[in-house]
């Protein structure tokens, strides 16, 4: 596999290397992925945080009462045009 890389990215890898933290360019990449994929779990693992986070007040919600009964196709468009009014 052949990669293109910036002047920039080439010279922060070839700094890498040179700073002796990793013999050659490869190992600089890899642990580059390994770094991206660790971040994409954190990132998922937040979102996934903050989606159980309004889950659990939107039934806390529900249990006080404060919900809304949507028994039929107009119900739900009209609380999704009400849901769009509210953002402009």
């Amino acid at each position: 596999m052949h990669i293109s890389l910036t002047p920039e990215l080439e010279s922060r890898i070839k700094a890498k290397v040179e700073s002796g933290l990793y013999n050659n360019a490869s190992e600089v990449v890899r642990e580059a992925l390994r770094f991206m994929e660790t971040h994409e779990e954190w990132i998922y693992e937040i979102k996934l945080a903050r989606l159980r986070e309004q889950l659990q007040a939107g039934m806390s919600q529900l249990q006080q009462g404060q919900g809304r009964a949507v028994e039929s196709r107009n119900d739900l468009d009209n609380l999704f045009a009400s849901i769009r009014d509210q953002d402009r």
